[in-house]
């Protein structure tokens, strides 16, 4: 077994530490997130915690962690014999991101359970964790399914096992701890509210403490047991002083003037429900124990608060997750002192030194120069749809994008098999039941009807005497089910000087924007390519944070002659990689242009060319028709017949069903 690195010999990540070692005094608290970017010591830390927990005492041979003084009534291993138990070490359990749900949940043998009427049970993660830590990294690129799952078990404090009548039920009770990296997208916000407490972690900027994390590592992979022998004392200390806190937590005492305060701050900052003061109270006491108090103080509360409520606060989804810690200390100095506490504790001296700047250490440039109007716009760029001048090389400072509104759906025609989601239809391991299949590799979904009937024509010839169904493994059948997968959404944006007055471009801003939070709530990939001057850039890469999405467009800048071509080729090669890369993930391509293709050598001819790509392999695809003025030469409309998709203006974009004109694409390609 590999020696893990000491838990306190990981260099600076207060908040981290803090966290992760308040949830081992309290387990109530609820688990940890921790949010940042990669190579912050976000897992070394997680797999250091479970060294420091005290051991655990289990019914001798029990699979599912019984405790020998209340064992589980509902134990699959039992009922249980008083007396016989044992001690071990409480367990860090890691569930992978491409875990199956037998993997996670357990698994029922199917073919005894009909056969012979057998509860086999093998026991999954959630077993493995009971009563210890479930870690899961990248927590945010779990799929779905496994969510709800997880939800379920941290919710009711069990698991449940339903396979066609035959139930299993056991005991879960574990500490949730999840890392992940918000570039890579966001978490679900039925799971984002499990966590009791969130981090944010960055690595730090002191050339000082960084060259200590390095020495630290280098002497770690030299000799991980003899670096562990120097720390013993160290992480000796904090386990017994996390037992200490253990045994002082019930005589904490939160008296009414902390209470009011926690109720007050969470009114204020408008978290839904009542999840965040019953976490906020338990991590205020877990804080007073922590430091060897009995009484609650206003600095516990602080810092309760800027632990858990940065990622319950009522935001917008692309706002960064965070506190304003000057409405924090007005509305504790406001509702303190009822207690016999004056509310000093919680000023600028708490030691709360937020690695990163903290969730809302860096809040969206609101106050970003607006521009000049109309008078900062170039004359190639006007309202009238007159031509650009050939030098067109002047840059325009970005436009601000409009207000987001509400789209509806944007799905791709036809079945597809990509990750699971919420856009188009697909074949997934959940939804509806559309038929049965023979199994390939292991069985996952059941189709009981269809097993009956596959094995009901051999059961004499197998000498069936009693009442149980004989079945064989080639008698088993697969249920084939349709939902909904998540597509990558590539946006192709013109940015020319066509397109940089400003009043336009804001509101194409605005339709991207909404387009792009509707990615986000489908659990869309996303990716953004734009084309101004001579050529094209891929602004992001196809990935999974719509947020990084939104500041690229956000920051993006305008002028320039419209390489169209240039932009689709760009797209077309983006495809072509992510296809090599996730060739089950379909994919929508959305060209936001007013179709004008200027530079180079017969523009738009080498654009439609580009377009007949896309035709030629079937992807679906969008034009966003942005022309506007008196004068409308239909050229985004003819751009849409090259790539066999819809046109649509900025106001169709706004008013009507866009599920609707993609049908009308399959409809076309249909007819073609």
């Amino acid at each position: 077994m590999s020696t893990p690195f000491p838990f306190t010999a990981v260099v600076g990540q207060d908040d981290l530490r803090l966290a992760l070692l308040l949830n081992a005094v309290s387990p109530a608290v609820g688990g940890v997130l921790v949010r940042g970017e990669k190579g912050t010591a976000k897992s070394t830390a997680v797999r250091a915690l479970s060294a420091l927990l005290p051991e655990v005492d289990v019914v001798s041979g029990c699979r599912f962690s019984c405790e020998p003084d209340s064992p589980d009534p509902g134990c699959p291993d039992g009922p249980h014999e008083p007396g016989a138990f044992a001690s071990r070490p409480a367990r860090m359990v890691e569930l992978p991101v491409g875990a199956s749900e037998d993997r996670l949940v357990g698994a029922l043998d199917i073919e005894r359970a009909l056969a012979e009427g057998v509860k086999a049970f093998e026991p999954g993660l959630l077993a493995d964790a009971h009563r210890g830590i479930l870690y899961v990294d990248e927590v945010n690129l779990l799929h779905d399914h496994l969510v709800d799952l997880l939800l379920d078990a941290a919710a009711m404090g069990a698991s449940y096992v339903e396979r066609e009548g035959v139930s299993v039920r056991h005991a879960a009770r574990f500490l949730l701890v999840g890392t992940m990296n918000p570039e890579e997208g966001e978490l679900r916000p039925q799971l984002l509210d499990r966590f009791g407490l969130t981090v944010e972690v960055a690595a730090s900027r002191e050339p000082d403490q960084r060259v200590e994390v390095v020495r630290r590592r280098l002497a770690y992979d030299d000799d991980p047991a003899g670096f562990a022998a120097r720390w013993a004392d160290e992480e000796a200390a904090v386990r017994a002083r996390i037992v200490a806190a253990r045994e002082l937590l019930p005589s904490v005492r939160l008296g009414d003037g902390a209470l009011r305060q926690i109720a007050a701050t969470c009114a204020a900052f408008e978290v839904d429900g009542m999840r965040a003061d019953i976490v906020m109270a338990r991590t205020a006491t877990a804080l007073a124990a922590w430091a060897g108090r009995t009484e609650v103080l206003a600095e516990d509360v602080r810092q309760a608060a800027l632990l858990a409520l940065p990622h319950r606060r009522r935001r917008n989804p692309f706002d960064a997750p965070g506190l304003d810690e000057d409405k924090l200390d007005e509305t504790l100095e406001e509702f303190g002192g009822s207690d016999g506490q004056d509310g000093n504790g919680d000023g600028d001296d708490d030691p709360d030194p937020g690695p990163g700047g903290g969730p809302g250490g860096q809040p969206e440039p609101d106050d970003a120069p607006q521009g000049d109007g109309d008078t900062a716009a170039r004359p190639e760029a006007g309202e009238g749809g007159e031509p650009q001048p050939s030098g067109g090389a002047g840059e325009q400072s970005p436009a601000r994008a409009a207000e987001p509104f509400r789209t509806k759906v944007l799905s791709v025609p036809g079945l597809g098999e990509g990750a699971a989601g919420r856009r188009s239809r697909a074949r997934t391991e959940h939804g509806r039941t559309i038929g049965a299949r023979r199994p390939r590799g292991a069985l996952t979904k059941l189709h009981l009807a269809a097993t009956v009937q596959a094995a009901a024509p051999h059961q004499r010839a197998r000498g069936r005497s009693g009442p149980g169904l004989v079945v064989r493994r080639d008698d088993l059948r697969q249920a084939s089910r349709e939902g909904r997968e998540g597509n990558l959404v590539l946006f192709v944006v013109d940015a020319s000087g066509s397109m940089a007055a400003r009043q336009r471009m804001s509101a194409v801003k605005g339709a991207v924007l909404s387009l792009l939070l509707d990615a986000y709530q489908r659990r869309d990939k996303v990716g953004l390519v734009t084309f101004r001057g001579s050529a094209a850039d891929v602004a992001l890469p196809p990935t999974s944070s719509v947020d990084a999405a939104a500041v690229r467009l956000e920051s993006l800048p305008t002028g320039g002659r419209t390489p169209l071509a240039a932009g689709l080729l760009k797209a077309h090669e983006v495809l072509r990689v992510e296809r090599l890369r996730d060739p089950a993930r379909r994919a929508l391509v959305v060209v936001v242009t007013d179709g004008r293709a200027t530079g180079g050598p017969e523009p738009v001819a080498l654009a439609g060319r580009a377009a007949r790509l896309f035709a030629a392999e079937g992807t679906a695809s969008v034009v966003v028709d942005c022309e506007s003025g008196p004068v409308r030469l239909g050229l985004a409309g003819q751009l849409a017949g090259e790539l066999g998709g819809t046109a649509v203006t900025l106001d169709e974009l706004r008013a009507d069903s866009i599920a609707s004109l993609v049908k009308d694409v399959q409809g076309s390609r249909r007819a073609a």
